[in-house]
C-alpha cells in the first residue's frame, strides 16, 4: 500500500515561519510537512482556491465541505487572492480564515480573529524548493490564549487535527502531481502510522497515546479511527 509521509523533519519543527509573530505565546504549535514532485509553482493554485464554497479543503469533505468533494482541478475564479479574503472553515457561512499574509509561490497564512481583534489561531503554508522540481510543502497551526475548538478536549485537538491535516497534505500532493483520480484509492484506507509526529505525545494523555497506537496500527483505517474519536 502507498504510504505518504507527513513528519516534519526536527530542523522544520524548529525554525520559525512566517506568521510566527501573530501569536506570539502560543498555548499549542502543530507542525507537518509533505514531499511533492513538482515545483512550487505547481502547487500554489491548489492553496490560492482552498475554503469550503471554493475548491473545498482536500481533507474529510463530510467534515469541512458538506460532503462536496473538494476540487480536483484548477479554479481561476478563485486565484485571485488578496489580504482579507476569507477562506471559509464551512459551506454556506460568511466566517472563517482570513488571509493576513502571502507571498506567492512561497507562502500563505491563514488566520482566524476573535471579537477584540487578537487571532485565536493562525495556519501557516509554506513552500521551500529543496532542488529543482521538488516542493517541500510545510504547515504549521499555532493556537492563541482564549482558543477553542466546538467544546473538543484540549487533549483530543492534536489527534483530530493530525488526521484531518495528513489527509489535506496528502490531497494537495497528489493533486499537484496530476494523480488526483487516485486520491480516493489510496484515501480510503490509508493508515496513519505517522500520528506520532502530531505532537509530543507525552502531554497528550493516555487516552490520546492509546488513540495514537491504534491510528497507527497498519490494520486500522482511517475511518475506524475516526469514529473512535
Amino acid at each position: 500500500m502507498f504510504h505518504r509521509s507527513v513528519r516534519a523533519y526536527p530542523a522544520e519543527q524548529d525554525r520559525a515561519f512566517p506568521g510566527d509573530e501573530l501569536i506570539r505565546a502560543a498555548i499549542g504549535s502543530l507542525t507537518h510537512a509533505v514531499t511533492i514532485r513538482c515545483a512550487p509553482h505547481d502547487v500554489w493554485p491548489w492553496l490560492a482556491q482552498m475554503g469550503a464554497g471554493r475548491a473545498g479543503w482536500y481533507s474529510y469533505d463530510r467534515i469541512d465541505n458538506g460532503g462536496q468533494p473538494s476540487a480536483d482541478q484548477i479554479l481561476p475564479q478563485f486565484q485571485s487572492i488578496a489580504v482579507g479574503t476569507v477562506f471559509p472553515a464551512l459551506p454556506r457561512v460568511t466566517e472563517g480564515f482570513v488571509l493576513v499574509q502571502f507571498e506567492p509561490e512561497r507562502s500563505l497564512i491563514l488566520a482566524w480573529p476573535s471579537p477584540d481583534g487578537h487571532y485565536l489561531t493562525t495556519w501557516a503554508f509554506v513552500l521551500d524548493e529543496p532542488e529543482p522540481g521538488v516542493t517541500r510543502l510545510l504547515v504549521r497551526s499555532r493556537a492563541g490564549r482564549g482558543y477553542r475548538f466546538h467544546g473538543v478536549p484540549m487533549w483530543l485537538i492534536p489527534l483530530g487535527h493530525f488526521i484531518m491535516q495528513r489527509k489535506q497534505l496528502i490531497g494537495i500532493a497528489r493533486r499537484a502531481e496530476g494523480r488526483a483520480p487516485l486520491a480516493a484509492l489510496y484515501d480510503r484506507n490509508e493508515s496513519l502510522r505517522e500520528v506520532g509526529c502530531a505532537a509530543d505525545r507525552s502531554a497528550w494523555g493516555p487516552r490520546a497515546r492509546w488513540l495514537a497506537w491504534v491510528a497507527a496500527h497498519p490494520l486500522v483505517e482511517a475511518r475506524t479511527v475516526a469514529r473512535a474519536c
